[in-house]
């Protein structure tokens, strides 16, 4: 069987690697093994926080949401809870827009939850 030397494949796997890794300090962004250690773990990490700022962008939402809420005199539960039973079915992303630019849209849809409660 022939012998297969692997010199092309591993160098341009290695300067995927470092090319990935330009920016860091020290041997991080010179040599390889630290560099593909470094680099693992930043896009492990990058691939957590894309979940992660699902999160916490709903988590914004609501906080805005319950704020503009509690200034019409309802919680943000009973809010909710009232739009389901009216049957108004907006996400919490347009809910949190209008609370901030349209403040008397919102007022209107927190009346309407409040007949609906």
């Amino acid at each position: 069987m022939a012998r297969v030397k692997k010199a092309m494949n591993a160098k341009k796997k290695h300067k995927k690697v470092l090319k990935l890794a330009k920016g860091y300090y020290g041997a991080k962004s010179r040599l390889f093994k630290p560099a593909n250690q470094a680099v693992m773990r930043a896009l492990r990490s990058a691939y957590i926080g894309r979940k992660l700022r699902k999160r916490d962008f709903r988590k914004l939402w609501i906080t805005r949401i319950n704020a503009a809420a509690r200034m019409n005199g309802l919680s943000y539960s009973k809010f909710i809870n009232g739009l389901k039973k009216s049957n108004i079915d907006i996400n919490r992303k347009m809910l949190s827009e209008m609370a901030i630019y349209d403040p008397e849209g919102f007022k209107s849809l927190v009346e309407t939850a409040k007949e609906n409660i």
